[in-house]
């Protein structure tokens, strides 16, 4: 079983270490286009097999794509962030090439990949995948609601004094700090409901901390976070790998579930060997609906910049 990660940087990294330490496929490929980083990298966790006691091999290489060839899984972390003066018209054009051009290449060497989209805006890039390359909107899968979903469990773990491992709770939407959607009314801690030990207060100030978890920990590191992102995307690659219909908040494509179409947006998903398997419907309240609704709107606005740099 072979595993490709595209992008050496620190998410992409982080993902390959997760996946040779769990052992999750035989052979993993870490690419990226600057020479010598990826073999650099695979190298150096290569170097801690005798350490950790993995088998699991890992090859870097410099945007050699035929190094990818039967790939099952796919990530693509490649990407650059928002710089300070740049429009989010420059940020997606930019991202949306680079996406295009390494899904395209994923494709060639191996037709029956399933694609895992890390890079930003997680959302759009999703989008444009699926449209770009024609496959099956099963095997395409943006990341980013499994990492929110996490981000959520920890705030609950820290204002319960509870192991975030006890906690089932999920975010839903666009993945951005103005379009996810903390469920807290759906959260449960060992299957008895978080608002039953929660102020209302309380409740408002832990959605609004997962809310901007992203942003926060820029704040504080001075760049994007790679530990969380990392260990996210390989527990999605380990569900598609072993098979495991574990339930994960994740990019979609909706074709009329929740009253929308032709989006992808965060929502439970099954996650096993075919991609993602179906969607799990939610009895969402009216106001969880209307917030739904409202995320899709902010994510179209940014579908629609594709549109308007003829990008798709």
């Amino acid at each position: 079983m072979k595993v490709t990660i595209v992008g050496a940087g620190a998410v992409g990294a982080t993902t390959a270490d997760n996946l040779i330490r769990r052992e999750v496929a035989e052979e993993i490929i870490l690419l990226d286009i600057k020479e010598g980083f990826a073999e650099g990298k695979a190298q150096d966790m290569s170097q801690t097999a005798a350490l950790l006691g993995f088998d699991s091999k890992i090859i870097g290489v410099t945007n050699d794509y035929s190094a990818t060839a039967g790939s099952t899984v796919a990530v693509i972390t490649s990407g650059i962030p928002r710089k300070p003066g740049m429009t989010r018209e420059e940020l997606i054009g930019t991202n949306a090439n680079i996406v295009k051009t390494v899904v395209d290449n994923l494709i060639k060497h191996s037709p029956e990949v399933i694609i895992i989209i890390v890079s930003n805006p997680m959302d759009t890039m999703t989008y444009l995948a699926l449209k770009s390359s024609g496959l099956p909107k099963n095997r395409i899968i943006g990341m980013g609601g499994t990492l929110d979903s996490a981000r959520f469990k920890y705030q609950l773990s820290q204002k319960l004094n509870a192991s975030a491992s006890d906690l089932n709770a999920i975010v839903v939407g666009g993945h951005g700090d103005t379009t996810m959607i903390p469920l807290i009314k759906h959260a449960t801690w060992n299957s008895i409901p978080v608002t039953d030990f929660l102020t209302e207060e309380e409740q408002e100030e832990i959605i609004q901390k997962t809310m901007v978890g992203g942003a926060t920990l820029t704040s504080l590191i001075g760049t994007s976070a790679w530990y969380a992102p990392g260990a996210a995307t390989a527990a999605v690659v380990e569900s598609i790998v072993r098979n495991q219909n574990k339930l994960f908040t994740a990019s979609v494509f909706l074709d009329g579930e929740f009253g929308l179409s032709d989006i992808n947006l965060g929502v439970p998903v099954i996650i096993n060997k075919n991609g993602w398997d179906k969607i799990v419907p939610l009895k969402l309240s009216e106001e969880e609906k209307q917030k739904l609704h409202k995320s899709a709107d902010a994510v179209r606005n940014m579908n629609n910049v594709l549109k308007d740099i003829n990008v798709l």
